[in-house]
């Protein structure tokens, strides 16, 4: 088979009126997103063969920025007739690419690229937007022989899904609630996460940016927490069902992000120990693929849809609606220092010795406090300020518990793999995660006063 991508230039520079178009260079947005492109085009197999670019100033910015450290220069070719809006002019090229010629990647501009997918798929996309690229896969025939509908779509990416950075442009991450509407607030509060989990989904299947499933575990433990709230103040068990979903979910997602953060930390626990590094983050990525696979089998699952539509159907319900109205800025209130108590309870419970578990179960409390806050975030500025430190360090500590248990693992599977600098590893994440403990005991329980 014969794979040809196609990819729009990042986005460009309209600003200086002075140039030709041919001259326009990228804008800061464009070069922001030459980084993810390339990660995006090197996972995908783009530079698995040769890589041609039109000679537009934002065409050579945008094939600069992607190319792998490295890549062949025997391999990069410019060529002027690839700056062209007829898909025609490309297509015409194309056919006189050699036959042995497996792997093409075209750097150049739209609507030349748009049109050229749509004679060469049954079913091409819609929009190619800047900085988004096409895989399209031909039968196994000579160049000169591409027709039309014969390629089938392999992949369609745009930065809004391989970038978080770039998804998250215009987005909010939370509703923007008073708190003083409680019966308007908290269903337009889960509407909008609602809609968070099934914008991010997109680039959580693509996993090409870590970024994605943190937001999508936000939306869902935010998500909980006000229906929590809702069910523990009003005392209605309708939520029950719909609350045990969202924490099946969350749960489902942690081996993931674990492993995210695992790596992510990996260059600053080995200290330059590049072996070390290289056998762990090898087992480390190869345990990630799995964990996503899993995922993403689970968010394209029938069940995974039915118990959304479900929480929507809920949440959009005129039974919920009434439920909420229910609730007053000072229920609220009651519910944060009810979790408050709890969280002070147990806070004074905790031991030197305790087990991991009691701390991570009071990060967890920590997290649903900031969120039922957040529902009156005017009347909880200062509380939510000193929360942030808080959620900080009972963060890194459950950091460092799991990067022990990776370890572990690690360990288990592969013994005789560099022992003494594993097991060095271990001691010193454990040594940082009793200093963790201590700050953690020190700071003693929670203000519950507002404001």
């Amino acid at each position: 088979m014969k794979h040809l991508f196609l990819v729009r230039h990042a986005k460009s520079s309209w600003a200086d009126d002075t140039l030709t178009d041919r001259q326009r260079p990228l804008n800061g947005r464009g070069e922001s997103q030459l980084a993810p492109l390339g990660r995006a085009l090197v996972r995908s197999g783009a530079f698995g063969g040769t890589i041609h670019a039109s000679d537009a100033a934002r065409a050579q910015q945008t094939l600069a920025g992607v190319l792998p450290e490295g890549f062949p220069n025997n391999r990069v070719y410019i060529h002027p007739e690839l700056y062209t809006l007829d898909y025609r002019r490309l297509l015409h090229w194309l056919r006189t690419l050699d036959t042995d010629e497996e792997t093409v990647t075209i750097i150049g501009h739209n609507p030349a690229l748009l049109e050229l997918a749509e004679h060469l798929l049954k079913h091409p996309p819609a929009k190619l937007p800047t900085a988004g690229f096409v895989h399209v896969q031909l039968p196994d025939k000579p160049w000169h022989k591409v027709g039309p509908g014969k390629g089938r779509l392999e992949a369609f990416l745009t930065p809004r899904e391989f970038s978080y950075q770039q998804f998250a442009r215009k987005q909010k991450k939370r509703a923007r609630t008073t708190g003083d509407e409680p019966g308007q607030d908290i269903p337009e509060a889960l509407t909008h996460q609602l809609q968070r989990m099934r914008e991010l989904e997109a680039g959580v299947k693509v996993g090409l940016d870590d970024e994605f499933l943190h937001q999508f575990r936000i939306a869902i433990r935010r998500s909980r927490a006000i229906a929590e709230s809702v069910e523990e103040v009003t005392g209605d068990k309708s939520l029950k069902q719909s609350i045990k979903q969202l924490k099946s979910q969350a749960q489902a997602t942690s081996p993931l992000r674990d492993l995210h953060v695992f790596l992510q930390d990996l260059p600053a626990l080995c200290e330059h120990n590049s072996e070390l590094q290289t056998a762990l983050s090898t087992w480390a990525e190869t345990e990630t693929d799995q964990e996503h696979r899993a995922l993403v089998k689970r968010l394209e699952s029938k069940r995974y849809r039915d118990a959304t539509h479900r929480w929507e159907d809920q949440i959009h319900s005129r039974q919920f609606r009434k439920l909420a109205g229910r609730l007053t800025p000072k229920d609220i209130r009651k519910a944060v220092e009810n979790r408050i108590r709890e969280f002070n309870r147990r806070t004074a419970e905790l031991l030197h010795n305790s087990p991991d578990d009691d701390i991570h179960r009071l990060r967890k409390l920590l997290k649903r406090i900031r969120y039922l806050m957040e529902l009156d975030a005017k009347g909880w500025k200062r509380p939510l300020k000193t929360l942030k430190y808080r959620q900080e360090l009972y963060g890194r500590f459950q950091d460092l518990h799991v990067q022990v248990e990776l370890i572990r693992a690690f360990r288990a599977r592969a013994p005789e793999t560099l022992p003494g600098a594993v097991d060095g590893l271990k001691e010193r994440l454990e040594q940082q995660k009793a200093d963790a403990r201590r700050q953690i005991l020190a700071l003693g329980g929670l203000d519950g006063a507002p404001v």
